[in-house]
């Protein structure tokens, strides 16, 4: 209590602080939070493509499909503005693409981490199997990775870039995870 509330009488008012102030946070401030991510993610990525010339593989390209699945359930949420229930459908959508992510960029940093022996051969690029194959081939395949999967093309720090990827997905991740929190705490 201050010098002037002890004056004029008044009590002062309780602030809300740390977890307490983050599950006061509306749908809608979420869903903004976490489209932030998204983009930034996906941004990391274009820049780390086009300014630094780094093609990415293609269980790179399923990683940003999976991050853009959660942002388009973050910026529908963001537009939006849902109640409580309108919360809880925008958080799993978000969290089933940021667990999307996070099992692929796991499933990356695994076949980088295999012996040279070990690592599947190369097989044809993305673009072509989407022409020749149905979309459900080409996934399979691409999850069962091919050798250009394997190569670590750039590191910053002693990580590469699946494992700074990774990083970022888990903190995605928690977005969605504190909006469900918070739409039970209401």
């Amino acid at each position: 209590m201050t010098q002037a509330d002890k004056q004029s009488g008044q009590q002062p008012v309780a602030r809300k602080g740390g977890l307490a102030r983050l599950a006061s946070w509306s749908g809608r401030q979420w869903c903004l939070l976490g489209a932030l991510g998204c983009a930034f993610l996906l941004g990391v990525a274009f820049v780390l493509q086009f300014a630094f010339d780094l093609a990415p593989c293609s269980l790179c390209i399923f990683q940003r499909v999976a991050v853009a699945v959660a942002g388009v359930f973050f910026l529908l949420g963001a537009l939006h503005g849902p109640g409580r229930i309108g919360t809880r459908i925008y958080a799993l959508g978000a969290l089933a693409g940021s667990i999307g992510a996070v099992v692929l960029a796991g499933r990356h940093i695994w076949l980088q981490s295999l012996p040279p022996d070990q690592v599947p051969a190369c097989g044809p690029g993305l673009n072509y199997m989407l022409e020749v194959l149905p979309v459900w081939d080409v996934i399979t395949q691409v999850l069962n990775a091919s050798g250009e999967c394997a190569q670590i093309s750039a590191q910053w720090l002693g990580l590469s870039i699946p494992q700074w990827s990774l990083i970022g997905f888990c903190g995605l991740a928690l977005v969605p995870l504190a909006m469900l929190w918070s739409s039970f705490r209401r």
